[in-house]
């Protein structure tokens, strides 16, 4: 028996949305219909997957274990749709490619001329997402590859790391240690860090702190209200220091300072994707994409 891709897309939104109401209208359909739906889902599976009561909807485990697994099912659909599209159209293979804050847009360049020399038909859209919104559009087929910095992958992604890249610290071009060109992370003890993600909950800002206490310290932490801008722009007019990819040297024209880290210390650059999905130019970028 198979699974009807609407309905597992009407259980999603209900999951989601946590009301049949609000999914309704999510959907454009009538609460009646939408009911009439997930009933019939229900039956298909043969247990509950929903338990309706006063205070709303709640996802039973069974439903929970669907949801995920529809996720991944909705997002491969949507993938073959387009996939099939641009070839009947005769249009150029375009490689989707989402990525976070953490990755600079000098990477993504670096990247993508490796690519390109291998597979010059390809035809790459670059799209920055914040972390949340990368594996929502990886899963949902919106994107072919998403890169990172230790966002862990969602139930259906599989993550590869492309490399690790070498750390170094931003500061503002007044910052007292400016003049330096290397520190020692133990010598910044005492110095406010500026992050973009909240501990315990961003991947690549618990490998920054760790990075720090691996230096024998507790790190001063602020996440930034700049969200969305280079950490190299960010640190100007403050008196942080933030973490970067940046080589060394003058940065924003004179404004900021890029200082090595002695010993070096290193992130890493992460690719995550929907393996299931058929895609050649991912492949070629995950099999060719060096910095």
């Amino acid at each position: 028996m198979g699974l009807d891709l609407n309905k597992l897309e009407h259980l999603v939104a209900v999951a989601e949305e946590g009301s049949l109401t609000r999914a309704a209208a999510r959907l454009h359909l009538s609460q009646q219909a939408l009911s009439s739906s997930i009933r019939v889902l229900e039956r298909e599976v043969g247990v509950p997957l929903l338990e309706r009561g006063s205070a709303g909807i709640t996802v039973l485990p069974a439903g929970q274990a669907l949801v995920e697994d529809a996720r991944v099912l909705n997002g491969m659909a949507r993938s073959a749709l387009y996939r099939a599209r641009y070839i009947g159209r005769g249009e150029a293979d375009t490689l989707r490619i989402g990525y976070t804050p953490a990755v600079t847009g000098e990477e993504i360049v670096a990247l993508l001329s490796s690519v390109t020399d291998a597979r010059p038909g390809i035809a790459p859209e670059v799209h920055q997402r914040y972390p949340a919104e990368l594996t929502a559009a990886l899963l949902a087929g919106d994107l072919d590859v998403g890169l990172c910095r230790g966002t862990a992958p969602a139930h259906g992604l599989t993550r590869t790391t492309l490399g690790h890249q070498r750390l170094h610290i931003a500061v503002a071009a007044d910052h007292p240690i400016a003049t330096r060109t290397a520190v020692s992370l133990a010598e910044l003890a005492d110095e406010p860090f500026m992050v973009w993600g909240t501990p315990g909950q961003s991947g690549y800002t618990d490998l920054l702190i760790d990075h720090c206490r691996h230096a024998g310290f507790e790190p001063r932490i602020e996440r930034t209200d700049r969200q969305g801008t280079p950490p190299v722009t960010a640190v100007i007019g403050t008196h942080h220091i933030a973490f970067v990819t940046t080589p060394p040297g003058p940065a924003a024209g004179g404004k900021a300072r890029i200082i090595s880290l002695e010993p070096p210390v290193h992130a890493p650059l992460h690719a995550l994707y929907l393996a299931q999905t058929t895609c050649p130019g991912r492949d070629t970028f995950l099999t060719d994409a060096t910095l």
